[in-house]
């Protein structure tokens, strides 16, 4: 075993020693926090964007080719561009549930299943990532997507958001803003109607917002904005005869193209381009934290290059996906970063910044990655996710992942091997067997979901990828 692998199995220990206790990014930071990150005189506000199923080199900024996304890669060039950016999850809704609660979504019910069933949500009672910000004087809003549960429940303004617009089930159709035979457009807790393209729409919204929070300039504000582009249907913004042709059949594979595809991404891009737009021309840009990134890997037309595998599944493309951040007077413009991030580092993250903390008897999982963003290298950690479909397993720590599918079992070094084709696992035995006990003894303090609901639409057999294994 190599000293360097020994000096991050004492890192592992330390952080595993700490997981249901404290953050783990308190617990192993170890870097000194720039003065501004300490505590500005004013608090910052919070623009955070979320695509659903962006794969990892959707943008042009991250390598896809087909297409441009000029608005996200001036960002990307504006701020920090992490290479190593995380799901929690390999679907949508446990990766949002991580998100809100800064904590392995397997700690919830909720969190380890999708589709949810219609008696499971976010427990109203547990803090989020918003019900903290507010007891730190922020107003909170959500704009997007919501999939966390249903009313009466369960939604956003019973867990801390004090303005909700948007759809609160997994896909709603572009047009005609339903899920089957269901209406999924609401404001607040009130079902509504209207006309338009759903990316629009929610950009539009997105700027009443801003409007609003500029006119109230003393109040720091979250606006949680969560695009459902590019998850099917697949539908771009000149489709409405598709739309009509599908009529509420959100679930279909005889649609789609990458032409249509990159309408929807390029239709994402330009809504972006009016939220920062605004946000300039308000004045607000200069206080305000951008954070984009996506919750999950790609689906059929994504381009997930470097990577194999697609949403639903433990490799790197159901999991890395982009994340770009532009904090000013903390990241630095054009910078990348290769410091791993995940979902539920965001809670941590922004509390922090804002003058929080995490609720004490709910300690987050995540960390403060601020340091990250001022070029500092951040200790290694262990990382972990686990997936109903096909007994997924995976455990990453530096530059070396165990994985494991249906009883198959793999050691891969992810920085020389980003496509998972070599096992390394009869080669680097020491280190298999560690990231594999790691990942038990992780998993021994989640819960278990004994019906393995889990689904992946789109998705390809995972033997494809990676071999027969043993």
């Amino acid at each position: 075993m190599t000293d360097r692998f020994k000096q991050m199995l004492l890192s592992r220990r330390h952080a595993l020693g700490t997981l249901g206790a404290t953050a783990l990014g308190t617990a192993t930071l170890g870097h000194a926090v720039p003065a501004f990150a300490q505590g500005a005189a004013r608090q910052p506000n919070f623009l955070f964007i979320m695509a659903d199923d962006l794969g990892y080199a959707d943008l042009s900024c991250y390598g896809r080719r087909d297409y441009r996304t000029p608005v996200l890669d001036a960002l990307a060039a504006s701020g920090t561009r992490f290479t190593h950016g995380y799901a929690n999850s390999a679907v949508c809704s446990p990766t949002r549930m991580a998100l809100i609660t800064g904590r392995y979504q397997y700690r919830t019910r909720a969190g380890l299943e999708e589709p949810l069933r219609g008696d499971l949500g976010l427990d109203p009672s547990h803090p989020t990532l918003p019900s903290l910000l507010r007891q730190q004087g922020y107003h909170t809003a959500l704009v997007g997507k919501w999939h966390l549960g249903s009313l009466p429940a369960y939604g956003p303004l019973q867990s801390g958001y004090d303005e909700f617009w948007g759809n609160r089930g997994g896909a709603v159709d572009y047009f005609g803003h339903d899920a089957g035979d269901r209406g999924d457009l609401w404001d607040g807790d009130i079902r509504i109607e209207e006309a338009g393209y759903y990316t629009d729409m929610l950009a539009e919204r997105s700027l009443e917002f801003l409007d609003a929070r500029a006119a109230a300039a003393e109040q720091p504000w979250l606006l949680s904005l969560h695009f459902t582009a590019p998850h099917w249907p697949w539908e771009g913004p000149g489709d409405q005869a598709e739309s009509d042709r599908i009529d509420g059949r959100l679930v279909h594979f005889d649609g789609g193209s990458l032409a249509t595809y990159a309408e929807m991404v390029t239709s994402l891009d330009a809504a972006m381009g009016r939220v920062v737009e605004r946000l300039a021309a308000l004045g607000l840009d200069d206080n305000t934290v951008v954070v984009f990134t996506s919750d999950n890997g790609g689906e059929r037309f994504s381009d997930n290059w470097p990577f194999s595998g697609v949403k639903s599944e433990l490799l790197e493309g159901g999991l890395r996906v982009p994340m770009i951040v532009r904090w000013p007077g903390l990241s630095t413009p054009g910078a990348t970063s290769e410091v791993p991030v995940l979902s539920m580092d965001i809670l941590p993250t922004f509390l922090a910044a804002a003058g929080g903390a995490p609720d004490p008897a709910f300690p987050a999982d995540g960390r403060d990655w601020r340091p990250a963003l001022s070029g500092a290298t951040l200790p290694d950690r262990p990382l972990f996710w686990k997936f109903g479909k096909r007994n997924q397993k995976a455990a990453r720590l530096g530059r070396h992942k165990y994985l494991s599918i249906d009883g198959n079992e793999f050691l891969f070094d992810i920085i020389a091997d980003p496509l998972e084709r070599a096992n390394l696992k009869d080669r680097q035995p020491d280190i298999f067997a560690q990231l594999k006990a790691d990942h038990a003894a992780w998993d021994a303090t989640m819960l278990t979901d004994p019906a393995a609901r889990s689904y992946g639409f789109g998705a390809r057999d995972l033997a494809d990828h990676v071999g027969a294994g043993d």
